[in-house]
């Protein structure tokens, strides 16, 4: 288990995730294809050179979905019951393929379950930042999760 139960953790608490990812275009042309996305930005290298971001932008789902797969190791790997909800999800900077992408997670709140003893409510703010520092995805991410068993 890489990590902590519900107990462990405290509002404020920040995670520096240590997997990085750089983005394919095999990423991005796959993700697109897979959820029936025909939109020619994200395949159609000529449709999109006519745009002013002059090249393939990556889906913008495939970022989100990376930005949430980088953040559990840490956040809810092992104890995690069930993802609750996403919230505040923004794209402030467009990736592109050849990006080189990190994420960071924060506690910013902290509840006790009312249904299940053994469980606790927990938010992150989940930010995704690309290899120059910039933030391409950030959000709220709610989950259930364990608290530590009695032994």
């Amino acid at each position: 288990m890489t990590a902590p139960y519900f107990d462990a953790l405290a509002i404020g608490d920040h995670i520096v995730h240590p997997v990085r990812r750089t983005v394919t275009e095999t990423d991005n042309l796959l993700w697109t294809a897979m959820t029936h996305n025909p939109q020619p930005l994200h395949l159609d290298i000529e449709a999109a050179r006519a745009t002013e971001f002059g090249q393939i932008l990556v889906n913008s789902t495939f970022t989100l979905s990376l930005m949430v797969g980088l953040s559990v190791e840490g956040t809810t790997l092992g104890p995690l019951i069930a993802n609750l909800g996403f919230d505040k999800v923004v794209l402030p900077k467009p990736v592109f393929i050849g990006d080189t992408l990190r994420c960071e997670s924060t506690v910013t709140a902290l509840r006790e379950s009312k249904s299940r003893p053994n469980a606790g409510i927990v938010t992150w703010e989940h930010r995704l930042l690309n290899q120059r520092d910039e933030i391409v995805c950030q959000g709220l991410r709610t989950a259930m999760l364990k608290r530590q068993p009695d032994t």
